[in-house]
Formats: C-alpha cells, structure tokens, sequence
C-alpha cells in the first residue's frame, strides 16, 4: 500500500476503526487490535484493547497467536480479521462463528474463490500450537491448518445462511485493499443503504457511518440524543459503523 493501512481513511474513519468497531457490533465477548512493536494507531472504539507483537516481522501468524492468547481466558473461539476489509458485514461475522462444530479447531471460508484464513474463526486455544510452529520456522497459516481440525465453507454453505444471502450475497465482506488502486476503487464504491427513522418517516440512505446518517437528515449528534441500531439503544458516536440492511432511529 506505501502506508499504514490502518489509517487510511474511510468515510469520515478509518479502516482499523470501522473493523475493530464492526467486529464489536457482531460479536458479545472481547475485540482486540493486535499491534507490530512500537505501531501507532488511529483512534478506537471503547471498550476495544490493544495487544503487541511480542516479534517483529514474523506475518500474520505472530499477530493470530498474540490475538488469540489475549481472549483465551474470556473467550472460547475468537473471528480474525485483517484491518483491510471495509465491507465485513455482521451477518458474515455471525455465518461463520455459528458453523464452528464441537470438536472443530477452525471455520475456514473459502470465498470468492479463494481461502480466507483473515476472516476465520479460531479456537483461542490454538495459540500455544501456533506459538511452537513459530518457533519451528512455519510462518504460513497452511502449515497450521495441517495440525487441526478444519472446517472449510465454501460460497454455497456460507449463503445458505439466509441473513448472510439477504445482506451480502456478493461476499463482499472478505474484498480487501492491498493496494493504493484498490483502495481507490473501494472508497469510490457506494456507502451502504441503510434506513433512516426520524419524524416518524423512514428515509432510504446512504451512509458508512452514525454521522453520516445524522447528516443526511439534518441532525447533529451530540451525547443527548437517543439513538436505535436495529432497534438497541447505541451510543451517539458520530464514528459507529453502518452496514447495508441498518434501521437507524432518531
């Protein structure tokens, strides 16, 4: 990308908010935000921490075996993503979690052709294995998937979800940006259709965020208004993410 991925912008956020803020939205137990040594980061939603590489430079696999290790006591299996999804959708997040078997280490998609070991579920017991292929030389998510049990869900198991075909059933939500054209692109795409309730009458909008939305409707945000997501109260937070399918109230 020649930048931090992590602050590019994205609608009035950015991509490590919005993914750290979407995961918060999907999911009841912890988000961390996994850091290189020394990494500064852009601003994050409450309630979200953050855990740093005890190695530099050793790939997605030292990032996976720190997350996990950060959950292991408060959560069973966690869902790993990488900061450059900007349409990860709730509904995918919930699809894949939900297929997660007794028995099984990791939910596996295999979306849009190819396999999505960054938009995955794991066992957060899984770190102490990762942490000894690290220490073996195996720095490929393909080498840890050969030493556990793996549940793979190709585009038809994961749209048989009926949510998860309603919202997204391009599974645009593992489209990621590796590049400064693909970022070019995916910022000039539309925001999501949301519904906007204010008045009494409902409003179709685009928007990617709560500000947006407030906007797009002649209001300002500020701590005394009341604000419902899909029917729960939310705080005012001009930065919360708004995905396609979103019932906003004012």
């Amino acid at each position: 990308m020649g930048r931090p991925k992590a602050w590019l912008e994205w609608h009035g956020s950015t991509l490590l908010h919005r993914a750290a803020a979407v995961l918060a939205r999907s999911v009841a137990g912890p988000v961390v935000v996994v850091a290189a040594p020394g990494q500064e980061l852009p601003p994050l939603p409450p309630d979200v921490s953050v855990v740093e590489d005890p190695v530099e430079g050793l790939g997605p696999m030292q990032g996976l075996a720190a997350g996990l290790a950060a959950v292991a006591d408060r959560a069973g299996a966690a869902f790993v993503c990488s900061t450059d999804m900007p349409f990860l959708h709730p509904a995918f997040v919930r699809r894949v979690l939900r297929a997660l078997p007794a028995g099984a280490d990791v939910v596996l998609p295999v979306a849009r052709g190819f396999r999505q070991p960054l938009a995955a579920a794991y066992r957060t017991s899984l770190a102490r294995l990762i942490d000894d292929l690290l220490a073996e030389g195996d720095l490929r998510p393909g080498m840890l998937f050969k030493h556990c049990e793996v549940v793979q869900l190709d585009d038809g198991q994961l749209l048989a979800d009926a949510e998860l075909a309603r919202l997204d059933p391009a599974l645009e939500s593992v489209v990621n940006v590796n590049s400064p054209d693909d970022y070019a692109m995916a910022r000039a795409r539309p925001q999501p259709e949301i519904v906007v309730e204010h008045d009494r009458r409902p409003h179709r909008v685009r928007s990617a965020t709560l500000g947006a939305a407030a906007t797009a409707v002649g209001l300002g945000l500020h701590r005394d208004v009341v604000v419902t997501l899909n029917g729960d109260r939310v705080t005012p937070d001009e930065w919360l993410p708004l995905v396609t399918g979103d019932t906003v109230t004012f």
